[in-house]
C-alpha cells in the first residue's frame, strides 16, 4: 500500500495563506444567515463574481498553463478542474442552504466533520495516514461537536439543515482531494478560474431549474454577497487551494475546523447567537485535535510537485517556487 504523500516544510508565505483563509471562512455562516437572498443565489453570485475578478488576471498571466489543458498533454489536469467545480456546486448547494436553516454553530461544526470524509478519500486513494493523524482527526471533530454549543436541533427545519451540513462536509473534502490533484501542476489562478467558473454555471442551472430569483434584493444583501466573494471565497477558499501546493488535502481540512470558533464568535457578537459553555471546551479540544494531526501530517510523504509552466529549473533546496 502506498505512503501517505510528503510536503516540504511551512514557509512564512504559505502559513500566513493559511491564517488569512481561516479568518475569511469564519465570516462565511454568519452572512449567509444574515442575508435575506436564497443560499442558492448566494452561491452563484459569490462564485460568477469570484470568477470575474481572477480570470483576466488568469487569462493573461498562465496563458501556457491553459494552452496545455487544451490540448492531450493537459486533459487529465482539467478534468480534475471541471470535477472539482462540480463538488464545489454541491458543496455550496448543500452547505449554504443549511446556514439559513440551523443555527449557525451547528452548520459549521456538521459541515466541519470534512476531515472525517477527507480521511476515508486518502485511504480510498491506497494512502495509509499515521495513527496519529487519525486520532487527531478524531479529537478535532470531536471539539467541533462540542464547539457547536447544542444537540441535534428537534425541528424539521433545523435537522433538514443538519443533514444539509453533512453533506456539504462530504462534498467539500471531494473537492480539495480533487484540487490537490490538480494543484500539483497548475497555479492557483488557473485552478480557480476554471473550478469557479464551472460550479458558477452549475449552480445557475440550479437555480433555473429550481426557479429560485437571482436579483431583485436589498442593498444590504447585495453587501453580504460582495463580502462573501472577498473574504471567504477570494482570501479564503483561494488562498486554501494556494496552501494545497505544500499542504496535504487531510491536513488543510483539518485546519478549516478552526472557523468553526471564529464562526461561533461572529455569530454570538453580531447574530446574538450565544454560545453555550460546552463550546468553551470543545474549542479547547478542537485546537488541540488540530495541532496533533499537523504535528502527524508533517511525517507524511509526498512526491515534490513539477515545476510550472515558465519556470526555469528545479526550485531550490526542493520547494516549489508559490505560482502567483
Amino acid at each position: 500500500m502506498q505512503s501517505s504523500p510528503r510536503h516540504p516544510p511551512l514557509d512564512p508565505l504559505t502559513t500566513g495563506a493559511i491564517v488569512l483563509a481561516v479568518a475569511a471562512v469564519s465570516s462565511s455562516a454568519p452572512l449567509i444567515a444574515f442575508a435575506t437572498a436564497p443560499a442558492l443565489a448566494i452561491a452563484f453570485w459569490r462564485n460568477l463574481i469570484a470568477t470575474g475578478v481572477i480570470a483576466p488576471w488568469s487569462l493573461v498571466r498562465r496563458r501556457a498553463e491553459f494552452r496545455i489543458l487544451a490540448s492531450d498533454a493537459g486533459r487529465r489536469e482539467g478534468w480534475y478542474c471541471v470535477l472539482s467545480g462540480v463538488a464545489l456546486a454541491a458543496h455550496f448547494a448543500t452547505w449554504m442552504p443549511s446556514a439559513q436553516l440551523t443555527s449557525v454553530a451547528a452548520a459549521t461544526a456538521l459541515g466541519a466533520t470534512q476531515p472525517v470524509w477527507q480521511g476515508l478519500i486518502a485511504r480510498w486513494q491506497g494512502r495509509r495516514l499515521p495513527r496519529t493523524v487519525w486520532l487527531g482527526i478524531g479529537i478535532a471533530v470531536s471539539g467541533a461537536v462540542l464547539a457547536s454549543g447544542a444537540d441535534i436541533a428537534v425541528s424539521g427545519r433545523a435537522f433538514a439543515g443538519d443533514l444539509l451540513a453533512v453533506a456539504g462536509a462530504i462534498f467539500i473534502a471531494g473537492y480539495t482531494a480533487l484540487g490537490e490533484r490538480a494543484r500539483a501542476t497548475l497555479s492557483t489562478t488557473t485552478y480557480t478560474t476554471i473550478c469557479y467558473s464551472v460550479c458558477a454555471a452549475v449552480l445557475l442551472v440550479i437555480c433555473l431549474a429550481g426557479g429560485v430569483p437571482l436579483g431583485g434584493y436589498d442593498s444590504d444583501t447585495w453587501l453580504v454577497i460582495l463580502a462573501l466573494v472577498a473574504g471567504a471565497q477570494l482570501l479564503g477558499h483561494s488562498m486554501f487551494n494556494y496552501a494545497l501546493r505544500r499542504v496535504s488535502a487531510t491536513t488543510v481540512s483539518v485546519l478549516i475546523l478552526l472557523e468553526v470558533p471564529g464562526a461561533a464568535l461572529l455569530g454570538w457578537l453580531w447574530l446574538g447567537q450565544l454560545p453555550q459553555p460546552l463550546a468553551l471546551s470543545g474549542l479547547g479540544v478542537l485546537l488541540a485535535g488540530t495541532v496533533v494531526v499537523v504535528l502527524g501530517g508533517a511525517r507524511a510523504r509526498r512526491p515534490q510537485p513539477v515545476p510550472l509552466p515558465g519556470e526555469v529549473g528545479p526550485p531550490p533546496r526542493g520547494r516549489a517556487g508559490p505560482p502567483a
